[in-house]
């Protein structure tokens, strides 16, 4: 009986690795060899030609010794922050509404998460049109005229309102799974001590949903930070860099200019920021999540 035992445990074990193999190759080759690689060449300087020079840290020093850099950052984190502010603060209103099941929620939802499987080309197409300076719809339902995807003002402000627009449904129906996983009697007892609307948001709704909030902040924010699409569709870095940010700068390097190691170095800074917020999210926890507070 346990020879057969071991026998069979031994045949289960081969079947999950061969079942497992695939997807385990698939990472080797796609992912951790390409990740080797890339911070390998950001210590090197290639045109994807010629051989490969190693050159130490002089990418990296060249990075940040250039001005434009630093300004490359800044778009990216002033990206970054206000789409995730925006891209959370709003979906949160928006799935409390539409929990307290006001009548169409169902087709609500639908249009609002309908932004988020749209195809992003889609997205920049219709966007470039409505924010056209002549004839978009925009500017002539507010009775202005602004350039907003050619000045330096606007630009990144109506990037910005594409990405929350696209991303409010996502969010929002993440926030709306867990409302529905809360004790209607928590919201009950609230209204029955005399709490308003504002007072249940804050004190009930709030607290039962920071574990999601949390969540919803972090992917938020580290999807932010490695926005492409939008920018190469929409404005290509422009005016005057005023909307380029570090992943588009990643690719210029690379696919533009043929140096690929000032493009690795550049994606391994933008690596190293992003492990850095993640972790200083994650410190936080305990304070921010209700779940973890007595933990």
């Amino acid at each position: 009986m346990n020879k057969y035992f071991e026998k069979l445990v031994t045949n289960e074990r081969s079947v999950v690795c061969i079942f497992l193999f695939p997807a385990l190759f698939g990472i080797l080759i796609f992912i951790i060899i390409p990740l080797i690689c890339s911070f390998a060449l950001s210590f090197a300087k290639w045109d994807l030609l010629n051989p490969i020079e190693f050159v130490g840290f002089e990418n990296y020093r060249i990075i940040f010794s250039e001005p434009v850099f630093y300004k490359i950052l800044i778009n990216t984190v002033v990206f970054a922050i206000s789409t995730s502010v925006l891209g959370v603060v709003i979906p949160l209103i928006l799935a409390a509404i539409l929990n307290s099941k006001i009548r169409g929620s169902e087709f609500y939802k639908t249009a609002y998460f309908l932004p988020f499987i749209t195809p992003m080309i889609v997205i920049g197409v219709v966007w470039q049109w409505i924010f056209d300076p002549n004839i978009g719809l925009l500017n002539t339902f507010l009775h202005l005229h602004i350039n907003w995807l050619y000045d330096a003002n606007y630009a990144m402000p109506a990037l910005i309102i594409v990405s929350v627009w696209k991303l409010i449904g996502y969010n929002m129906l993440i926030f709306l799974s867990s409302l529905s996983g809360i004790s209607q009697s928590l919201f009950e007892a609230a209204k029955i001590d005399g709490a308003n609307s504002y007072q249940v948001f804050k004190n009930v709704t709030i607290p039962m949903l920071s574990p999601t909030i949390f969540f919803v902040v972090i992917i938020t924010a580290i999807s932010s930070f490695q926005v492409f699409d939008l920018i190469y569709l929409m404005t290509e870095g422009g005016p005057f860099d005023s909307t380029n940010v570090l992943v588009y700068a990643v690719y210029k390097n690379a696919f533009e200019y043929f140096n690929a190691g000032k493009a690795s170095a550049i994606a391994y800074v933008l690596f190293f920021i992003i492990l850095v917020l993640t972790l200083f999210q994650w410190s936080l926890r305990k304070k921010l999540v209700y779940s973890e507070k007595d933990n």
